[in-house]
């Protein structure tokens, strides 16, 4: 066995802020979990469980409160249900409203996301195959709020579901860390190596005992600088009891276009670069988009099987 690093989970992004909405019903995701298990995918995190009024499940509490739209499907159900079929790991991705993109202020998050941690696992906390949950307040670097917000929020989770394992997955403020809704696909300054470490040292040290994984975004920097990022970033979380995941994006930066299947050699070589910084697990962004057989991207299908002819031998080797 080559023992390369592999992907090996994968967000669910059913709410698709800002790339295009697949309409998948059951069925539809039935199969995508199924090619998810077969190049070896035993962990799938819903992105967010609501973004602003679009929610993923009925919850009484963000229709009452925010005026949510009542969902026609219960999907956290259904992806629960999928998970326990095909032996998977769920992670809950907490709730959005989108205030924060425009304000900067993580704080208004937290009693909001409370309420939501507490009914989401009363409602679906019993099945066996609920391990976690995935904080989707994206941060990076001293956005006002973010370390008390995501530190309340870890251990609130922790709390209420008796210490299940709490994820999330920060950007680095690198040249291509532009808003998806900019013209621009880069930018002129971007944050150092040494400015990374010692940001990133001060956000570790807020949130320990309230995160147990970090998978950074790796698509912000450019390719030769990656390995250099990951290296500080796994660093930091072992200095600070974390696992170092890598969040290796399958789309692509690189163009005006947003958003597309990459390049399969961009892909491979933030593998290679994830495995030599010693990177614990790989989670994309995201399969059923941008690698699946069924994606509405046909470019998608042929990212795929490049992928599971590269990894032939790896994956020959999975138990599933």
């Amino acid at each position: 066995m080559k023992n390369n690093l592999v992907i090996s989970a994968t967000f669910l992004d059913e709410i698709s802020h800002d790339i295009p909405h697949q309409n998948w019903g059951k069925e539809e995701w039935d199969r995508d979990f199924k090619h998810m298990k077969k190049i070896g995918i035993n962990t799938v995190v819903l992105i967010r469980c609501g973004y602003q009024k679009f929610i993923t499940y009925p919850s009484e509490y963000l229709i009452k409160t925010k005026d949510c739209f009542s969902p026609p499907v219960d999907l956290v159900q259904q992806f629960l249900e999928l998970s326990d079929k095909y032996d998977m790991d769920f992670y809950f991705g907490t709730y959005d409203s989108g205030i924060y993109w425009e304000t900067g202020d993580m704080m208004q998050e937290i009693d909001l996301n409370f309420k939501i941690i507490e009914e989401v696992f009363e409602i679906y906390g019993d099945h066996n195959s609920f391990k976690g949950w995935y904080l989707s307040l994206e941060l990076s670097r001293k956005t006002k709020g973010a370390i008390t917000a995501i530190a309340e929020l870890g251990k609130h989770c922790k709390s209420v579901s008796h210490g299940l394992p709490v994820l999330i997955s920060p950007w680095i403020d690198g040249k291509k860390a532009v808003m998806a809704s900019e013209a621009s696909i880069s930018k002129t300054n971007s944050i150092s190596l040494d400015e990374h470490f010692n940001e990133w040292n001060d956000i570790f040290k807020g949130i320990q005992g309230a995160v147990d994984i970090v998978a950074f975004q790796d698509g912000h920097v450019e390719y030769d600088e990656l390995e250099d990022y990951l290296v500080i970033n796994k660093k930091l979380a072992d200095a600070y009891g974390m696992q170092s995941w890598t969040n290796i994006e399958s789309f692509d930066r690189d163009m005006p276009i947003k958003f597309l299947p990459i390049k399969f050699e961009k892909l491979l070589l933030k593998l290679e670069a994830a495995k030599r910084a010693g990177c614990e697990k790989a989670i994309t962004f995201e399969f059923s988009h941008f690698m699946s057989p069924q994606s509405s991207y046909l470019q998608a299908r042929h990212l795929y099987n490049r992928y599971v002819e590269h990894f032939k031998e790896d994956l020959s080797n999975l138990k599933l």
